[in-house]
């Protein structure tokens, strides 16, 4: 059976190791949909399994967390991930590049 964009895109981003974030666009970019960052970010709006899909570990291109950022913080920094300041990730330390 073939997969939805979402599921796809849940199935990338179980791949994100503890450490490590992606961002929107780099997400739909390496699932063949390049304009639709978007769409990455409202499927990872409606995540079904939190406890498997590390929804947290997706930021925007210039490494800022999601307005509501105080949990997704907490859980980065749990990872290890190091931040520039308050709202963004450091990506020259933390950008995970993975190759389909």
């Amino acid at each position: 059976m073939k997969q939805s964009f979402s599921q796809k895109v849940y199935q990338f981003t179980r791949q994100i190791p503890a450490g490590k974030v992606a961002v929107y666009g780099q997400i739909a970019a390496k699932l063949g949909k390049p304009k639709a960052a978007r769409a990455v970010g409202n499927a990872l709006h409606r995540n079904p399994d939190p406890k498997t899909i590390p929804c947290y570990r997706v930021v925007s291109q210039e490494g800022r967390l999601a307005p509501s950022f105080r949990e997704q913080r907490k859980k980065l920094l749990k990872d290890g991930v190091k931040f520039k300041d308050k709202k963004h990730v450091d990506l020259k330390k933390h950008l995970w590049e993975r190759s389909l």
